[in-house]
């Protein structure tokens, strides 16, 4: 760790549902009040750029098309114009931000998390390994190169989306990594009451587990956004409450009160010693772990839809990476 005591911030707000311009904007809004309270690490919830496929939830595929096709319109490319701006924020801020996007690689889009250190520079772009449910109508699939933790002005930051929290072994590959602070993205206004407790109890189980601080952030949806995505009474129930923005130590407290409803940022100051005094007790991937009886074999090459072959050593490459599948 390069300092004790970190400031955290954890930003639950709204996106703007109609262009992803807007919710830019609310990003660098936030960046900056964060940074004005002192904060060096600043998080933002799931795919916040330009919002989280709520539609997907409540409509059936045959309706989904022309959201769908809207969201490709208004999705991230990295590099862009929009990442740019963030980079920049971060480094006239001297801050971290670790912002969720729906990122659009030519024909597919991705369940992306950027981390850019106070520098400016992109740290880490990761996709989400495997969107849940109706998600997989909408995102495709990210791979083991992202499963990486990154040293940044703050200490070793590591990020999983949702319900990734729920892959035992993608935890355990970051916190074999020795994370600092983990960061947590959740949509929020999703699902009812239900899903903002098994946020908690997953944030403060990986906090425990791990010896890492966890920063979580959840997005909030306003009534008059719920109404334009469903008229439908009934499935606009499922469009509320599920938001758990939150900041946990290593010993699985919340430092400070999480945020449940409503807009806000939660600040709160991370005092670094207590990864060590939670490791002494427990150190899953050290002196509490067991790795001649079990132990997580991670594949961190980055998926390759082609291995091109144009020179007789590109075959030997090809052959060789072969093998070393078997």
């Amino acid at each position: 760790m390069t300092t004790p005591i970190v400031r955290a911030a954890a930003v639950q707000i709204a996106p703007d549902l109609t262009a992803r311009a807007g919710t830019i904007e609310r990003v660098l809004n936030a960046i900056a009040e964060a940074a004005e309270k002192g904060a060096e690490l600043i998080v933002f919830p799931e795919t916040f750029v330009p919002y989280y496929p709520y539609f997907s939830f409540v409509l059936p595929p045959m309706q989904q098309g022309p959201e769908h096709l809207r969201l490709y319109e208004e999705a991230v490319v990295v590099p862009s114009p929009e990442t740019q701006a963030v980079a920049d924020a971060a480094r006239k801020r001297g801050v971290v931000v670790v912002l969720g996007v729906n990122e659009r690689d030519q024909g597919s889009l991705f369940n992306t998390q950027l981390i850019f250190d106070a520098d400016g520079s992109l740290a880490l772009k990761r996709r989400k390994i495997t969107p849940t449910y109706h998600e997989r109508m909408i995102w495709g699939q990210g791979d083991g190169a992202g499963l990486k933790v990154v040293q940044t002005k703050v200490g070793r930051v590591g990020a999983l989306a949702c319900w990734e929290h729920y892959n035992p072994l993608a935890r355990y590959a970051l916190m074999a990594q020795h994370e600092d602070i983990h960061v947590g993205h959740f949509p929020g206004s999703l699902v009812g009451p239900i899903f903002g407790e098994q946020i908690e109890v997953t944030m403060r189980h990986h906090a425990l587990e791990s010896g890492a601080f966890v920063v979580n952030a959840t997005g909030w949806l306003s009534e008059a956004q719920i109404s334009s995505i469903s008229e439908d009474p009934k499935l606009q129930k499922g469009l509320r409450d599920g938001c758990m923005t939150c900041i946990i130590s290593p010993e699985g407290r919340h430092v400070v009160p999480p945020l449940t409803e409503g807009e806000g940022i939660l600040i709160a100051d991370l005092d670094m010693k207590l990864v060590t005094k939670r490791k002494r007790m427990m150190d899953s991937v050290g002196h509490y772990a067991r790795p001649e009886l079990l132990h997580l074999v991670h594949d961190a090459r980055p998926a390759m839809p082609v291995h091109r072959i144009e020179e007789a050593q590109d075959l030997h490459g090809v052959a060789e990476m072969e093998a070393e599948d078997v």
